[in-house]
């Protein structure tokens, strides 16, 4: 990261929208690594592993402004203003959201905010929280099985179960539904309603660490898969043959061994 000042000798307003990735703290990237060891503050969230704290300098500042579903929040509006003030007294800011800032996050906005402002801006990707599933010997796509993905918010805006959902239900795509687990209920009879409910799904909580969780069933049976196993946030809900794979796949595998 080179570090640009102005001509009064402080350094440019930099903002560096960064993904923390789906919590493993070895899952960052290595520009991710290399930005933080230089950050002057660092606005971390809920989701982002706050050992990836430790990677700053003693003299970093660390500000916690994490939203936790359905509990208390620190309004956008106030990230916005610690953005803008700390940029401005301090230079480079980090905001460290958990998975990758562009997907469910609202990184755009702040960067958006930040050039409105003046403030240098940058991007830096990060491993988003469903392509953790492979760790769970779910791959989101498969030859024959899966052609897509189809990556969903369970909770829009207003509350609401997006209707994307009985879209994604007309291929044979794999489903991935990103904080869901408060529409279990309404996802499993949307399933059931078109005739789907025999469809495989599961559940996978803190995908990357050693303390995660995870059930499979079929779709019909969710909200019994997630009140029986004690799932919670943070949890993917993914739905496609993807996640029977191996039982899927199995029959066709005898059947070309019995043919050599």
């Amino acid at each position: 990261m080179k570090t640009t000042r102005m001509e009064t000798g402080k350094k440019l307003p930099t903002l560096y929208v960064m993904g923390a990735g789906p919590g493993d703290p070895e899952l960052i990237t290595v520009k991710a690594y290399k930005v933080l060891q230089q950050a002057d503050v660092v606005l971390f969230d809920n989701l982002a592993n706050q050992e990836l704290l430790s990677l700053t300098s003693q003299y970093c500042e660390k500000i916690y402004v994490g939203k936790q579903p359905y509990r208390d929040y620190t309004p956008q509006e106030t990230i916005h203003a610690l953005i803008k003030e700390k940029a401005y007294s301090k230079g480079t800011v980090v905001r460290l959201k958990g998975g990758d800032p562009y997907i469910f996050g609202r990184g755009f906005e702040e960067v958006l905010f930040a050039r409105d402002n003046g403030i240098e801006t940058h991007y830096i990707p990060g491993i988003t929280s469903m392509q953790t599933m492979g760790l769970h010997d779910i791959p989101l796509t498969h030859r024959s099985v899966s052609e897509g993905i189809w990556a969903i918010t369970g909770t829009k805006k207003d509350g609401s179960l997006t209707k994307d959902l009985r879209l994604a239900m007309q291929s044979n795509a794999t489903v991935v539904i990103y904080m869901g687990m408060k529409k279990a209920a309404e996802i499993a009879e949307t399933y059931i309603s078109a005739g789907n409910g025999h469809i495989p799904v599961a559940v996978v909580q803190q995908a990357s660490l050693p303390h995660q969780k995870s059930a499979t069933g079929v779709v019909k049976d969710l909200p019994q898969l997630i009140e029986q196993n004690q799932l919670t946030h943070p949890s993917l809900i993914v739905i496609g043959w993807v996640v029977a794979l191996e039982q899927t796949t199995a029959p066709l595998n005898a059947q070309k061994l019995c043919h050599q």
